[in-house]
């Protein structure tokens, strides 16, 4: 299984972070408005719409207030597995990291889910704060 690690510098309260993070409806307005469309809740899931045009299934594992982390599977025809984790950590009282786990099959999709990872980090950055010097 391919597993892709993401550290996301964020210059922005941990606590702020983790409220966008884990509100689980509002991927496409809190957290990374422009990579994601729109998102739509079905009782445990949500139904991502990115802006490449991708459809997206995932769903909601857990979501761990005291460890500011939060968890989610994909499911799909495409993959035979996918699961997250994102957990945020504070760096200071004005920044935090943002750490994003993905454990993937198979192994030749690992490239595509990276660049994907790679834009949405980029887009959490801009809605959330800038990445510290």
């Amino acid at each position: 299984m391919a597993s892709i690690h993401k550290d996301v510098p964020i210059a922005a309260p941990a606590h702020q972070v983790w409220d966008a993070l884990r509100d689980f409806g509002a991927l496409h307005t809190r957290l990374v408005p422009g990579f994601v469309l729109d998102t739509k809740l079905d009782g445990e899931a949500r139904i991502v719409s990115f802006a490449g045009g991708t459809v997206a299934r995932e769903l909601l594992v857990d979501c761990d207030d005291e460890r500011r982390r939060l968890v989610y599977a994909v499911v799909s025809e495409r993959v035979k597995q996918h699961s997250a984790s994102v957990q945020v950590f504070a760096e200071g009282e004005t920044s935090c990291r943002l750490t994003w786990i993905v454990d993937v099959l198979p192994h030749e999709i690992a490239p595509y889910i990276s660049g994907q990872m790679d834009q949405a980090a980029l887009a959490m950055q801009k809605a959330l704060g800038r990445a510290p010097a």
